[in-house]
């Protein structure tokens, strides 16, 4: 039996036990259950029963003694109105009798003793009782005490005697009711202290039996297994106990003789990886000039990606060298584009990767419709417009040569821009027109947003630059630089017309096809004009609904913001014709023009 207990599995083992277990306290809760059943049938019977038999019992003897008082007393003054405790005693004594037989049925010696003292008290009524009371009424007293002997009263003695002798028995079977209920009230205490110690005695089994079965054998096969942790891979593992345990430590075996088989290879191998290492060395000299570059690389990389700290570093020395001593508006710009600039340093480096592929991952130029431009730009700002209750409209717009993808983000940056910077409560409007000017297109982006003021005019297209708290506008500040460089890759130019009264009107060009200038100097020729306006249409009005915000780079952060005033040809003035003098300026380097060497507006961003 042993053996075969000794391949059970620590399931059936656990189940096994906890059967053995069940099926014992199965055993105690049904007799538990039967003990307490008789208990509450004993405790119902003396509470029931043998509780008020007593008092029953008492009040029956005390009916007889009212009876026989009440004949002696009639007997002796012969009063009819003596007689009425005899009657109340004996109508006490038949309400009693009726009471005790219905309490007695489960009581037959009890109610065999009730029928003697039922029938002694009868007779002595019929013996004595009666005769005394008719004696008394017909002969008088003196009759009727004649009749009360020592014979009459030894009869009555035999009933009170009865009645006590019926009394002692129901006190004797109360008793015997009451330890009853406490034998069986032990019983239970028994069964339960029984039951206590199943439970503990089949805790410490199972207890002693995991410590046995599971817990030293898997300590020992985790002593073997840090032994091959160790280093020591030819040491082999066995174990012990249960089938499950038996079976970890043959598979925990298996793979350390895997383990041991590919250090064996590893071994093996080493030699070839040696030679590989030599061969490696001979390319050594080539991924040493290989670093070098990279790290110029880096180093060049890293010494344009601080671009944003320098601004930060320029704008404490203006602050320094301008506003030494006070601080006004100005300068808590200044402090605020520091503190911007150092915080979204991350964000502003992946800006600019985006702003530096701009011209040099390039599809080549092709013929672009405006207006089917606008018809993307309209399905890529939906959600803005829905959400500001935006209205977008434009004009006839030209054909020109570029790449369409960089156009619409062009167009999309300024039409967002004019959604994001709106007034409060104030729906926006965004009309897009064109006209030709000379050689180029002029395209104006006019909106009736917050505008901008003229001394900002030139800030606004230089890249990652703020003119409101990040917290009122979202976005890290190079939509407006994108588009000025699109443009400027283009061949155009872009600025702010500042004499807009409402708003704010973001212009820019770019260069017209011969054909479109041809026929404009044809059209001249024959009207006697200098000029020809290309906004010929009403517009198409595509806005009007609520939506949601646009997220992205798609829009600028310097808002429907502006830059430099044009002039009356529609060309934007230069910081030296008229502007203020520039404290700090950033020339285009004009690496990243459009093919052919386009023009870049000449222009110079202006900061002061």
């Amino acid at each position: 039996m042993s053996v075969n207990i000794r391949h059970w599995t620590l399931r059936r083992r656990v189940v096994a036990l906890l059967a053995v277990v069940s099926l014992i306290l199965v055993g105690l809760a049904g007799t538990a259950a039967a003990v307490a059943a008789q208990n509450r049938n004993q405790i119902d019977a003396i509470l029931t029963k043998t509780g008020p038999l007593p008092v029953q019992a008492q009040e029956l003897l005390n009916a007889l003694l009212e009876q026989e008082t009440a004949i002696r007393g009639f007997a002796v003054s012969g009063d009819r109105a003596e007689l009425g405790p005899y009657d109340a005693g004996r109508q006490l004594e038949r309400d009693r009798i009726a009471s005790m037989r219905r309490l007695l049925d489960d009581y037959p010696g009890l109610q065999e003793e009730l029928r003697v003292v039922e029938t002694r008290a009868e007779e002595w009524r019929q013996a004595v009782a009666v005769p005394v009371i008719t004696s008394t009424e017909l002969n008088g007293t003196t009759a009727g005490q004649a009749l009360i002997t020592d014979q009459a009263r030894q009869q009555f003695n035999q009933v009170r005697s009865a009645a006590d002798e019926l009394r002692q028995e129901i006190l004797a079977t109360r008793d015997a009711a009451a330890a009853d209920v406490q034998r069986t009230s032990n019983q239970l205490v028994v069964l339960l202290v029984i039951a206590a110690l199943v439970v503990a005695v089949a805790g410490a089994m199972l207890v002693l039996s995991l410590d046995r079965v599971v817990i030293r054998p898997l300590t020992g096969l985790a002593d073997q297994i840090r032994e091959v942790a160790e280093g020591d891979y030819q040491h082999g593992i066995t174990g012990s106990g249960p089938p499950e345990l038996l079976q970890l430590a043959d598979d925990v075996d298996a793979m350390r003789r895997k383990i041991a088989a590919d250090l064996t290879e590893v071994r093996e191998a080493r030699e070839r990886i040696e030679w590989v290492n030599s061969q490696l060395q001979k390319q050594a000299e080539e991924l040493t000039r290989s670093n070098r570059d990279l790290e110029q690389f880096a180093y060049v990389a890293s010494h344009d990606l601080q671009e944003p700290l320098r601004k930060v570093a320029s704008f404490c020395q203006l602050l320094q060298r301008r506003y030494a001593g006070q601080l006004d508006e100005r300068a808590d710009q200044y402090i605020a584009f520091a503190v911007d600039g150092a915080q979204r340093m991350q964000r502003l480096i992946n800006d600019l990767l985006a702003f530096s592929r701009i011209g040099r991952l390039t599809s080549g130029f092709t013929e672009v419709d405006l207006n089917g431009v606008m018809g993307d730009v309209v399905g890529q700002t939906e959600a803005a417009r829905q959400y500001a209750d935006a209205e977008l409209t434009w004009g006839e717009l030209p054909v020109i040569r570029g790449e369409e993808p960089l156009l619409t983000n062009l167009l999309t940056n300024l039409v967002s821009n004019s959604i994001k910077f709106r007034r409060p409560d104030v729906p926006p409007r965004v009309h897009v027109s064109a006209r030709l000017v000379g050689d180029e297109w002029e395209i104006s982006c006019q909106d009736n947003g917050i505008g901008i003021e003229p001394e900002f005019a030139d800030k606004i297209f230089v890249i990652f630059q703020r003119l409101h708290a990040k917290d009122a506008y979202p976005g890290t500040g190079i939509g407006l630089a994108i588009v000025k460089k699109i443009v400027e890759y283009h061949g155009g130019r872009v600025w702010v017309d500042t004499g807009t009264e409402e708003g704010t009107a973001i212009r820019f060009t770019l260069p017209a096809r011969p054909e479109d200038v041809r026929a404009a100097a044809t059209s001249a020729d024959a009207d006697g004009s200098t000029g020809a306006d290309a906004d010929r249409s009403t517009g198409a009005d595509v806005g009007g609904s609520t939506g949601a915000g646009v997220g992205g780079a798609t829009a600028g952060d310097a808002g429907g913001a502006v830059a430099g005033a044009p002039d009356p040809a529609g060309r934007p003035a230069a910081p030296e014709q008229g502007g203020p003098p520039a404290e700090e300026t950033d020339a285009p380097e004009g690496a990243d023009g459009p093919p052919g060497g386009g023009r870049t507006g000449g222009m110079k961003e202006t900061v002061g």
